[in-house]
C-alpha cells in the first residue's frame, strides 16, 4: 500500500477516535449539569474540557492527533438561593456546576463535523485504494 495512503488512513482515524472521546466528554457534562453537591457547601461537578495534542506515529510517519488530557474547567461556580437544597450554605446558597449547555452544544457540533471531516477523507482514500487495486488486475 502506498506510504502516503497510509498516513491519511492513520491521520483520519486518530482525529475520528479523539473526536469521539470529546463527545464523550461533553454528552458527561451535559448530563452532570444540574449535579450539584451532596452536603452543605459542597463542590458540585466540575465541566470537564479535553486538549489536543499532536503526535507523530513512528510506524508510518503520519501526524497524527491524540487527547493529551481530560482537565477541569475552573471557572467559577454560579449561585441559586434554594435554602432547602441540601447543599445549601449558611446563607442558603447552592452551587452550581459550571456546565453552559449552548458550550456543550457549539461544542458537540464542532466536534461532530470535524468526525465527519475525518470520515470523508478515509472514504476518499479507501476510493483511491479500491481503484489502484482494480488497475492492478
Amino acid at each position: 500500500m502506498n506510504a502516503d495512503l497510509t498516513k491519511s488512513l492513520t491521520t483520519s482515524a486518530s482525529g475520528m477516535d479523539a473526536q469521539t472521546i470529546r463527545l464523550r466528554v461533553i454528552a458527561e457534562n451535559l448530563a452532570n449539569q444540574d449535579s450539584t453537591g451532596s452536603s452543605p457547601g459542597a463542590d458540585p461537578y466540575r465541566r470537564k474540557t479535553v486538549t489536543f495534542e499532536n503526535r507523530l506515529d513512528a510506524a508510518t510517519g503520519a501526524e497524527t492527533v491524540t487527547i493529551k488530557q481530560i482537565g477541569k474547567d475552573t471557572g467559577d461556580l454560579p449561585l441559586r438561593y434554594d435554602p432547602s437544597n441540601p447543599a445549601a450554605n449558611a446563607q442558603g446558597y447552592v452551587k452550581l456546576p459550571n456546565v453552559n449547555s449552548f458550550t456543550e452544544m457549539m461544542d458537540m457540533r464542532e466536534a461532530q463535523r470535524s468526525y465527519n471531516a475525518n470520515l470523508a477523507v478515509m472514504q476518499a482514500t479507501r476510493s483511491m485504494l479500491n481503484r489502484t487495486i482494480e488497475l492492478l488486475k
